[in-house]
Order: structure tokens, then sequence, then C-alpha cells
């Protein structure tokens, strides 16, 4: 980024999932499964946006949001494209800026992981940089950092209704020639394991994995893979989960 330009990091959260309803309000050591998303981002706290649905489910994101002094947006439930685009707008996002897209079912974010994408974006001068095209991170703590300026492409541009129920398609696949695009790494594969929050059985593994990091947000990367790898009956907890096509 360049002086005066901005980060943004838009969450996007609903309560009407339909694999588990109300998933981000569930409890987790203590406090919410949202909570616990913005606990793993501590620096990031002044550049969350939570971009969330305007159906009249989405009461308890809100009154979380304002409780702690989180910014949102409300938007239309099905073209989240769409509500990315308007929440960027409407907290200033502009020509030059850099959006993150986080997913709020992912509760085991991690922090430095994001610090050091944002530093590869910045270097390498992409449109687009993920670590879900090429997974090699555990689903569940994905991160795909863009440009405003490809927000904005791919909201004016985008035609599918599965271009515009997921944010990023037209940026990583159905347009990815229009982008310049990289991919982030693990230095080993984990992508076996399922940290994201669908099911019920996601569920159980997340409260189990957390249980047994004491319910720290501090932990560290190579704590969290040490961890699963000690216990792999958390693994399986989930394993015969298949993620849903995006």
């Amino acid at each position: 980024m360049q002086p005066g330009d901005a980060l943004h990091i838009i969450i996007q959260a609903r309560m009407t999932s339909t694999r588990l309803s109300g998933k981000v309000m569930l409890p987790l050591c203590d406090s919410t499964v949202l909570e616990v998303m913005f606990q793993r981002l501590p620096k990031f706290k002044d550049q969350i946006i939570l971009a969330t649905t305007d159906d009249g489910s989405e009461a308890p994101i809100i009154d979380l949001c304002k409780t702690l002094n989180i910014r949102y947006y409300r938007g239309d439930t099905q073209n989240v494209l769409s509500r990315y685009y308007d929440a960027a707008l409407s907290h200033g996002a502009k020509s030059g800026d850099t959006i993150v897209r986080l997913t709020s079912d992912c509760p085991l974010i991690d922090q430095q992981l994001l610090l050091d994408m944002l530093t590869e974006f910045d270097m390498s001068q992409y449109d687009y940089l993920s670590n879900t095209v090429q997974r090699t991170y555990p689903r569940g703590l994905d991160v795909e950092v863009f440009t405003f300026d490809a927000l904005q492409k791919a909201y004016s541009n985008a035609t599918t209704e599965f271009e515009k129920e997921h944010v990023t398609t037209y940026m990583h696949t159905t347009h990815k020639e229009e982008f310049s695009q990289g991919y982030y790494q693990d230095s080993s594969n984990n992508s076996k394991y399922r940290l994201t929050l669908d099911e019920e059985d996601d569920y159980r593994a997340i409260k189990e994995l957390y249980h047994l990091l004491d319910c720290r947000t501090d932990y560290s990367y190579t704590m969290l893979i040490e961890t699963l790898k000690a216990n792999p009956h958390i693994y399986e907890i989930n394993a015969h989960i298949e993620q849903k096509k995006k």
C-alpha cells in the first residue's frame, strides 16, 4: 500500500446458515464463535468491517458488534459480492486500498498468517493473493487479499449468480486472466485438517481443540499444528464432512 491507502478487513457473517443455523453465535470458550474470531485478530480491530445480512435475522450479530465497537454493514443476503462492495464503500474504501476477505466460520484464523500475507501482497503488488486456491493451510485459516479496484471490477462485471454469491470467484476462476495472482503456501501441506464451522461435527472438533488449548486465543500457528498432530482424534471428528463447492 502507498501512503494514504487503507486496509479494510471484511468478515461476512449471517445467522441463516443452512447446515448449522446461527453458528457464528454458538458458545465457544465462555464467549461466542464470532467473538473468539475477533479475539484472534487484536491488531486489526480498527480495520474490521462485519458484513452481515439485512433479512431481519442479523440482530444478535449487530448487537455483538455494537458491544465490541466493531464496524458493521447490513446488505444483500444472496448477493454477497454486492454486500462486500457496499460494505467497503460505506466505510470509505477507495481506489488503492487493500481488502481482506475473511469468513465468520473461521474462529481459528491466524493473525500472523494474515500479517505475512499482507506483506507478500504489498511486496509483489498482486491484484489478488490467497491461501485457498492452491490449498496447503488447514481449511478454516482462509485468507484472501485483493485490491479495492479488483473488487470494484468484479462487482461491476459479475453476471452469474455463482459469481455474485461467492465474492472472489470472478477474480480467481471465471476471469482470472484479468488479475495478477499469487498463491500463498505453507511450508508443509496441512490441508487435511478441517477447522472451519459448517456442521455439528465441525463444532465438536473446534470445541475440543480449544479445550486442549485451554481456551487461549494467543496461540501460534506452530502450536496449533503441534496440537493437531498430537491429538489425531480431532481430525477424525469431522474428516467425513464434504466442503460445499464455491
